[in-house]
């Protein structure tokens, strides 16, 4: 998605080899990268970009052992975990499934915001907000009732991709991110009227009881692994009859799985569990890739919920 992270050790010596190492690692010679990588935790034991790339490193050499152990010391020299090294042992079983640290979305995103909409709408083919745009309409119909709504929240707003799609439809948008530098461009649109630098569940967590009559999420619970806190929030924050609509990318079977772009996939089983459990009404539930990766669709979810 972005460029790596990169946190200096503070050691001019330990930084150069870092970049030695890096440019051997996409050399293709590992082996030497990962000697290279070693020097530098060495001369900086606290260097959690050269344990993260040595984590990634010994993976790709097929040794998981000395890769966990790469990423325990990336995790323990950076605890809020901006490198995602967490996720890495997430994916290896050797941590159980959770959603990643707002460290790790927040410098993801923070990195990504200058070539956001050109590496997702040009190079993957991002249609996640047409799709929403759709869904709601359909469910609207669905109802007899008119596709306008007085206020709306866009969780994960990103760039302003989703209140650019449903802009004529909406008095009122509210755009909520983790992200500074993303929402530095939703701010540039003049779309919104308020904009909070939060993660999804604090910033409805924030916001009055029945105060939106629509909430938006685009490919935004790709970073939750568990969706009930997240699905309570909108059950309060919903007027009665009110919509939630979002995107995620889909597994097979009942549960979620952790991808290796490390985004959850939910299951179409569990999604219409976890909707219930939270007291909303599933109106539209569908099959629908709203990204591709490796030049094919990702398998994916479009869902609509009401407030009963």
């Amino acid at each position: 998605m972005a460029a790596r992270l990169f946190m200096s050790s503070g050691n001019l010596l330990a930084d150069r080899r870092f970049d030695f190492a890096r440019d051997l690692q996409l050399r293709g010679d590992l082996a030497a990268a990962a000697t290279l990588l070693e020097q530098a935790t060495e001369l900086a034991p606290a260097f959690v970009s050269a344990w993260f790339t040595l984590g990634d490193i010994r993976e790709q050499l097929g040794e998981a052992d000395r890769a966990v152990t790469a990423f325990r010391a990336a995790l323990a020299a950076d605890p809020s975990d901006r490198h995602g090294a967490a996720l890495r042992l997430m994916r290896m079983s050797e941590r159980p499934l959770a959603t990643p640290s707002p460290g790790y979305v927040q410098a993801l995103f923070d990195q990504y915001a200058p070539k956001f909409e050109t590496a997702l709408v040009d190079g993957l083919g991002y249609r996640g907000p047409a799709i929403l745009f759709k869904a709601v309409l359909a469910a609207r119909n669905a109802v007899r009732k008119p596709a306008f709504f007085r206020r709306a929240i866009d969780l994960g707003c990103g760039t302003g991709l989703v209140a650019r799609a449903f802009a004529a439809q909406v008095d009122s948008f509210i755009g909520i991110d983790l992200s500074p530098r993303m929402v530095e461009k939703s701010h540039a649109t003049g779309l919104y009227a308020q904009l909070d630098i939060a993660d999804m569940v604090q910033g409805l967590a924030a916001r009055s009881e029945a105060s939106a009559d629509l909430i938006l999420a685009a490919d935004a619970v790709i970073y939750l692994h568990d969706l009930a806190p997240l699905l309570r929030e909108v059950m309060r924050v919903l007027v009665p009859g009110g919509l939630f609509a979002f995107t995620a990318e889909s597994c097979s079977g009942e549960g979620i799985s952790l991808g290796a772009g490390l985004r959850y996939a939910h299951s179409a089983l569990y999604v219409r569990k976890a909707v219930a459990s939270a007291g909303l009404t599933l109106c539209h539930l569908d099959e629908v890739s709203a990204r591709d990766e490796d030049n094919m669709p990702v398998p994916g979810l479009v869902a609509v919920a009401t407030r009963p």
